[in-house]
């Protein structure tokens, strides 16, 4: 039997229980000692039951087993699995994918027909032990302790994603907005700076984030305010034209509205965080200046595999704090009232 963060119901404080460890029924699996696992704002919105009527279509019920950023060390693999061995350190992608469908095939696994997100549609890792598949394991070096790779699964994932998509238009000369500094918000940023000269103008509502946003590639920060003030100095930031890129990773709490506000004639908005509704005048705020709003979910394995490398370079450092499996419903509450700066981890188990 494993130590489990259970979640028993929804918008309670989740109960730390023993549950049946995960066993190999398939050749491909790989069970995983999960030394570290990230706490998502997706969990807080499983918390709160929005994804319920997903979950139960997948055959999932409470209590359940939330954690969709995982890393640690294997422990167990099926008959089929050559590319990890027990005691290996790894990361695991978020969601096992079949390898054989179009998606799987074109290299864009997050769209397999047969994918199961692990955390959402499957027990995850705030527990002691995780099953995956081989497919989603991405080996990492046992240098890089669980704790600062786990993040990447999907915080740094996610974040990538999103900035590989913007590059065409993050050209030199640019303006982008970043709307959140937190857990993405942080790692977009570097990776932005990393991999393009576009100006960088960060958004938060917490002002100590901001302090540090220039040390993660930030040109300029800008205060969230209640009376969305904020606006005005974005577009002042902007000479009044607005920026090329958006790229949302609160999207909810008004910044799906700034986006919207900020975004200069023919601009893109990328949409990572969610919560809320878009809502847009379709003829005088997209067809006219022709601007185009982009959805991202997750990113590929390879993207993750690329994210890994840049970490392990030093190019991008997460910053995390870190709360034992004991401490689930601080790391909960601390997250949900927006306390947090950087990643929340739970310290599932030791090397």
């Amino acid at each position: 039997m494993m130590r489990a963060a259970l979640l028993t119901e929804y918008e309670e404080d989740f109960v730390i229980d023993t549950i049946p460890d995960p066993t190999i029924t398939s050749p491909t699996d790989v069970i995983v000692r999960v030394g570290a696992a990230g706490f998502c704002r997706s969990d807080i919105h499983i918390w709160h039951g929005h994804y319920d009527a997903l979950q139960k279509g997948a055959g999932i019920d409470l209590p359940f087993v939330c954690g969709h950023e995982n890393a640690g060390w294997v422990v167990e693999v099926g008959s089929a699995v050559t590319h990890v061995a027990v005691g290996d350190t790894v990361l695991l992608h978020l969601s096992p994918s079949c390898g054989y469908c179009k998606a799987c095939r074109a290299g864009d696994d997050m769209h397999c027909v047969a994918g199961m997100f692990t955390g959402v549609l499957s027990p995850g890792g705030f527990a002691e032990y995780v099953k995956t598949s081989a497919r989603a394991v991405v080996p990492i070096p046992s240098s890089m302790a669980p704790a600062d790779a786990a993040p990447l699964a999907d915080a740094g994932l996610a974040a990538y994603h999103a900035v590989r998509k913007a590059l065409p238009h993050a050209v030199p000369g640019t303006r982008t907005v970043v709307l959140g500094a937190g857990g993405l918000g942080h790692i977009a940023i570097q990776a932005l700076r990393a991999l393009s000269q576009t100006e960088i103008i960060v958004v938060d509502r917490n002002a100590a984030a901001l302090d540090r946003a220039h040390g993660w590639g930030a040109d300029h920060t800008v205060l969230s305010q209640k009376d969305r003030s904020h606006i005005a100095e974005i577009m002042e930031l902007t000479h009044g034209a607005g920026a090329e890129v958006v790229l949302d990773y609160v999207g909810e709490g008004g910044a799906q509205k700034d986006g919207v506000e900020v975004l200069a004639t023919n601009g893109v908005d990328f949409l990572v965080g969610s919560g809320a509704k878009l809502e847009i005048d379709i003829l005088s705020q997209m067809l006219i200046p022709e601007r185009s709003f982009v959805g991202n979910s997750g990113g590929t394995y390879n993207e993750l595999v690329e994210l890994v490398a840049l970490a392990h370079r030093g190019v991008i450092e997460i910053s995390t704090t870190r709360f034992p499996l004991e401490g689930v419903n601080e790391a909960l509450h601390a997250l949900n009232d927006g306390k947090l700066i950087g990643r929340g981890v739970l310290m599932v188990s030791e090397g």
